[in-house]
């Protein structure tokens, strides 16, 4: 098992399509490194030398991957927080940040009635008076 970025490849994996377990490698990425290496992309990841993996660590060694691409994104994120921009507020209020509907969409992000979060909207009377526990 080839151990590249930190990260451990599956042995039974094509080349090109195991690197993209590696956070930050997309198929893009995966094919030019392996184009770069010279490296065959049909070739099993059990079927690789030892300089051949050395060279594909060296290669990614040049693309931001893993914790550092991590650290990265949380910390521009942390910064539009800080700034309190309209993004940094979205981020806050985990809700969709570019610009998605959100009236009838965004499960994910604002929960399933009943579930994770209440929906919120407008009340009746009643159920107002239901939840402050005095009626009006």
């Amino acid at each position: 098992m080839a151990r590249i970025q930190g990260v451990d490849l599956p042995d039974h994996q094509q080349i090109s399509y195991a690197l993209r377990g590696i956070y930050g490698v997309g198929l893009t990425t995966a094919q030019r490194v392996v184009g770069q290496a010279k490296i065959n992309p049909a070739s099993r990841v059990k079927d690789l030398t030892r300089e051949e993996i050395n060279q594909l660590q060296r290669l990614l060694d040049t693309v931001m991957t893993e914790g550092e691409l991590r650290r990265t994104i949380n910390d521009n994120i942390q910064r539009l927080k800080r700034i309190k921009s309209y993004r940094g507020l979205r981020h806050t209020q985990q809700l969709p940040v570019r610009g998605q509907r959100t009236r009838t969409n965004a499960r994910s992000s604002r929960g399933q009635a009943g579930r994770r979060r209440a929906t919120v909207g407008a009340m009746s009377k009643d159920m107002a008076a239901k939840t402050d526990g005095t009626k009006k």
